[in-house]
């Protein structure tokens, strides 16, 4: 194998401009907006035929390397399923995000009304490294995950 890193992650939405502006006040922007829909070789690689969508891949602003998400609205075929009803289910389960001030994150996003899971917990690697977290949901219930390392 020759994977060299990661390109992006994928999140389904239902209602792309609240979740758009769920992710730009977390910090994303975007950077390319995804064609609504695309060539036959592109529809046999995602496994569907003549599919409609709106979206774009969105960046994560001032950070190298960049953090990429493709955020979705399938239109054709749509499903509104609920996504991952805990994070124990098998597939990916969250996005872990890398925080510079978590409890202020954490403060902001309790003020926005965002679903928090709980208060920041630590996790430790050793007696002197280790990391705090917490976990929430985007507009659609996606598990997201906030982290800040000592």
């Amino acid at each position: 194998m020759n994977i060299d890193g990661m390109v992006h992650v994928n999140i389904n939405c239902t209602d792309y401009k609240r979740s758009k502006a769920f992710y730009e006040m977390l910090g994303f922007e975007e950077v390319w907006q995804v064609p609504a829909t695309n060539s036959p070789a592109v529809n046999a690689a995602v496994a569907m035929q003549d599919y409609r969508v709106s979206g774009a891949i969105m960046r994560l602003k001032g950070v190298a390397p960049a953090v990429l998400i493709d955020l979705l609205q399938w239109h054709q075929p749509e499903d509104h399923s609920p996504p991952y009803p805990n994070l124990y289910r098998p597939g990916l389960a969250r996005l872990a995000l890398r925080s510079s001030d978590l409890t202020a994150d954490y403060e902001f996003l309790c003020e926005q009304g965002v679903e928090v899971l709980s208060p920041p917990a630590s996790v430790y690697a050793s007696a002197k490294h280790g990391s705090r977290f917490f976990c929430f949901k985007d507009p659609d219930g996606t598990f997201l995950e906030l982290v800040e390392q000592f």
